[in-house]
């Protein structure tokens, strides 16, 4: 989420793609701010359904393993890819990287190239968007879009003469997610609805590259159903009895609905989410104010369990890579929920 900057006491939060909306946050406010917070009783009441099990009791399958995560965020948050920032060599391997991901799964580009290419702040910005084709006759013409950012910052203030920002949480976690789900459905084809898969870039100069498909897929016929993003998914939460939160938590049913797919409750909601109001400050976003659609973000960094964002610390050695294929693994049967039902389960509250 954009931008959550930390001090020694306190940090402020800050919208990429806006700047309204900014406030010095205390730390500890923020880490207790779940005490007597709740959802609303009226949204409770539209979207509660049947209490979902923890998903810790739970056995899901193990169609994504650790070391598959690994691989894919060492060579992405690595030192020899300088942090990622958008317009650099650093982030166009990595665009290459990702790209030969999905040609070697047999997932193919939406448009005529994957790399979907953008300005940028005076850059040239490339999100990487792949597709797969859904199963059925009449429910292909719909999509399912996952989406997260694979840019990172460069640099940040050195630290024992270490200048790079790898970006390992922030956000080759979210990354490596996307490709592993896209490998995942290009071999089970158990998607009635067609699947995008959108890496963005500059998401870190203001969510740029999520605003540019979002605006590109509008000027064309396609009909998305819903969209999620995957945002920071290196490390675990803890007292929890749910492995990610959704951003916009009240704004939909997609929790209660994913949780059904999922037979647990996977989805959870984190207060600070909606006192900071994350559902405008990740590249969800765009795709709601463009299409109207279900679009919201999944996150695991709750504020308490991650001190390096956009520092030298978020390193691939302090990443939870069991954690990450677990949250893959704990994905798969929703999006195959969302991808398969007949109707449109999945609504908007407004």
């Amino acid at each position: 989420m954009r931008k959550i900057i930390y001090g020694l006491l306190s940090f402020a939060l800050v919208g990429c793609g806006t700047q309204s909306d900014v406030r010095q946050v205390d730390s500890k406010s923020a880490a207790d701010a779940s005490q007597g917070y709740e959802v609303s009783k009226d949204a409770s009441e539209v979207i509660t359904t049947t209490v979902a099990p923890n998903p810790s009791t739970v056995s899901f399958k193990k169609e994504v393993s650790a070391s598959a995560v690994k691989k894919h965020v060492e060579f992405l948050a690595s030192d020899a890819l300088k942090g990622r920032k958008t317009g650099t060599i650093g982030i166009d391997e990595a665009a290459t990287y990702i790209i030969k991901q999905f040609q070697d799964a047999g997932v193919q580009p939406y448009f005529t190239s994957y790399r979907d290419k953008f300005n940028a702040k005076g850059v040239d910005g490339y999100n990487i968007v792949a597709m797969l084709p859904g199963t059925d006759s009449e429910l292909k013409n719909e999509f399912i879009v996952i989406g997260a950012h694979y840019d990172h910052i460069g640099t940040a203030e050195a630290v024992n003469g270490d200048k790079i920002a790898n970006g390992a949480n922030d956000n080759a976690s979210g990354t490596a997610a996307v490709i592993e789900l896209a490998k995942y459905f290009a071999k089970a084809k158990t998607n009635k609805r067609g699947i995008i898969f959108a890496l963005f870039s500059a998401e870190e100069l203001g969510l740029l590259g999520s605003a540019h498909l979002a605006e590109r897929l509008k000027t064309t016929d396609i009909n998305p159903y819903v969209m999620f993003n995957i945002e920071m998914i290196g490390v675990s939460m803890t007292d929890k009895d749910y492995t990610f939160y959704l951003t916009g938590y009240e704004n939909s049913n997609m929790a209660q609905e994913f949780n059904a797919y999922a037979g647990a409750k996977v989805m959870g909601f984190l207060p600070q989410a909606k006192q900071y109001n994350l559902f405008k400050r990740s590249d969800n976003y765009a795709f709601y104010e463009e299409f109207k659609i279900p679009a919201q973000t999944v996150s695991t960094f709750d504020f308490t369990n991650f001190d390096h964002y956009h520092q030298v610390g978020d390193e691939v050695s302090i990443m939870d890579f069991e954690h990450i294929a677990n949250v893959v693994n704990q994905l798969i049967p929703g999006v195959e929920g969302m991808a398969n039902s007949n109707s449109h389960e999945i609504i908007w509250n407004e």
